[in-house]
């Protein structure tokens, strides 16, 4: 049986050798390897570090990347019995990652597993407790609902080629194909012990963006659920408290808590604007939601382009 490892890359030169490294130094005892890269037209040595690896590279264009075509397309390009996803920033703990993570979809009780995710130094407090609550210490195989996380999960060929990722959606691409499954029948695992370093190193506009595109996502798969301004709050404070008493157990509130409360302002915002937006999704919201750093950027540069007029003047 063959395990494709699928990697969706723009720019991610800084985390993919150390990712392609530990990838290929995986024992798999159970599954054969294959590495797929699916390019949507990095700039920076990306493609380059690809190349120094025995990697299948394909590519799509970045006016057409969504997280699902991005997906499909390499999904399409593989052989593998068993498709496994893992995010361009994430790096395996151990050496046993890909087994531990197809084992619920070999031993046949289940049809997508996803696994633990954890932080490392540079990760935001918020963020490690964030892992803690959704990627736990144990197992359950299976679980009961939908919830799971392409940054790093497995499907079988099987259930994708039944019901493929969603091309429309702004994320959670990975909760709308699992939702399917679990309304036919299917399962749901999680396997704890298939852990990877999740890597964000965002801006805080960025934590914004990305809560705000899964929060419009979920409107697409979960009609029903909506954020109100009293959710909010709510939710808000909340979060500050518990970030705040964990932060106090571990000596570190007063340097922490200014991150605590932008991590969790801008996640709790970005949540209630995803919610409340119902626009058909332009090209223009398209990318500020795909590529938030290039967002940043160009307004950096008219930020400047401004300031240098005004001072010319």
């Amino acid at each position: 049986m063959i395990a494709s490892v699928i990697i969706r890359t723009f720019n991610e030169q800084k985390y993919l050798d150390q990712l392609l490294e530990l990838v290929f130094s995986q024992k798999c005892e159970t599954v054969e390897l294959e590495v797929v890269i699916v390019d949507s037209g990095s700039t920076d040595s990306t493609l380059d570090i690809a190349a120094k690896y025995p990697c299948k590279i394909t590519h799509i264009d970045k006016a057409d990347f969504t997280f699902g075509r991005s997906l499909n397309v390499g999904c399409e390009f593989s052989k593998g019995d068993f498709l496994i996803f893992v995010s361009g920033h994430c790096l395996p703990v151990d050496q046993y990652w890909i087994d531990e993570l197809v084992k619920p979809l070999i031993e046949g009780v289940a049809d997508y597993s996803y696994g633990r995710q954890e932080g490392r130094d540079s990760t935001k407090f918020s963020e490690y407790q964030h892992f803690e609550k959704c990627f736990p210490a144990y197992d359950k195989v299976p679980q009961e609902g939908f919830f799971c996380n392409n940054a790093n999960a497995a499907v079988t060929r099987k259930s994708w080629q039944k019901y493929k990722f969603n091309e429309e959606l702004t994320g959670l691409e990975d909760m709308y194909l699992a939702k399917q499954l679990v309304s036919a029948g299917g399962k749901v695992a999680y396997a704890s012990k298939a852990s990877v370093h999740h890597i964000h190193d965002e801006s805080w506009l960025q934590v914004r963006t990305r809560y705000e595109r899964e929060a419009y996502a979920l409107q697409k798969i979960m009609p029903e659920v909506h954020f109100t301004a009293r959710d909010f709050c709510r939710f808000f404070v909340s979060s500050l408290f518990s970030d705040s008493a964990a932060a106090i157990r571990q000596k570190v509130f007063l340097k922490k808590f200014p991150q605590i409360f932008m991590f969790r302002l801008m996640h709790y915002w970005g949540t209630y604007i995803g919610n409340h937006e119902v626009r058909k999704l332009s090209s223009k919201m398209k990318y500020h939601y795909f590529y938030p750093k290039d967002v940043e950027k160009k307004l950096y540069e008219q930020e400047n382009s401004r300031i240098a007029s005004n001072e010319s003047k």
